[in-house]
């Protein structure tokens, strides 16, 4: 078995305004809390509606545990939890209800398992209310709650800690490094917020304009920068801005 969990390669898809991601090549170990680190735009979640089958790319594939995206898509996304952009729900169910309908997909998810997930993200006060009712953040911990219902080997997280306020963030880092460490879950996580990238994640990738402009461990960059933030402006100043 792979001890990958990703493999990017020559992944492109340009849009007709010029934005979009060109060659990307990357690899995620399994275990890693990779940080997918660029500014709004830079093309994060271009390559990540890629890797989840939502978008089709102009060439290049992604394989997730050994199994191509482009060629064998259910194996490819079977151990694999994701959200992306925004966290839906439906409005008028409420969150147990939510989490049920999700977990009609997975013969091996119970109430046991809704209830698990709604404690794990902090919902359980609110298991019987509509999710129309919540605020930004409660519908983020829903999805999050939804991603994870089916114990996945992988998460691709698109700006997981959007909306959600300083206690929501604490506990979201304590979630994902938990499942990481305990479960070894790997994650793929995208943000423009560097700070807390450098306080969840293990490696981080910097990507701008749609390039990957570099990748390290963030202890090693820790090292020898004062902050994952110089480190960023670094690399744009060196190898991202035309």
């Amino acid at each position: 078995m792979t001890n990958k969990a990703i493999i990017i390669s020559d992944l492109t898809k340009v849009y007709q305004n010029g934005r979009g991601i060109i060659d990307l090549n990357l690899e995620i170990n399994q275990g890693d809390i990779f940080g997918f680190l660029g500014p709004n735009g830079a093309g994060k979640t271009t390559a990540m509606k890629i890797m989840v089958g939502l978008m089709k790319p102009d060439r290049g594939d992604v394989n997730i545990f050994g199994s191509s995206i482009t060629e064998d898509y259910v194996n490819a996304m079977k151990h694999v939890g994701c959200m992306i952009e925004t966290a839906e729900s439906y409005p008028y169910l409420t969150a147990n209800e939510n989490l049920k309908l999700f977990a009609r997909f997975y013969p091996e998810v119970d109430q046991n398992r809704i209830d698990e997930v709604l404690e794990i993200t902090g919902l359980s006060a609110y298991k019987h209310e509509k999710s129309r009712k919540f605020s930004l953040g409660m519908k983020q911990r829903l999805g999050i709650a939804a991603a994870i219902l089916s114990r996945p080997r992988l998460l691709i997280l698109d700006e997981p800690l959007n909306g959600l306020d300083v206690e929501g963030m604490l506990d979201m880092r304590r979630l994902i490094k938990h499942l990481a460490e305990e479960e070894g879950t790997t994650f793929f996580i995208s943000s423009h917020l560097i700070h807390d990238i450098e306080l969840t994640c293990t490696r981080v990738g910097v990507v701008y304009n749609g390039k990957l402009i570099n990748i390290d461990d963030v202890q090693n960059i820790l090292a020898n920068y004062a902050s994952l933030e110089n480190y960023f402006v670094s690399e744009v100043d060196r190898n991202g801005r035309v």
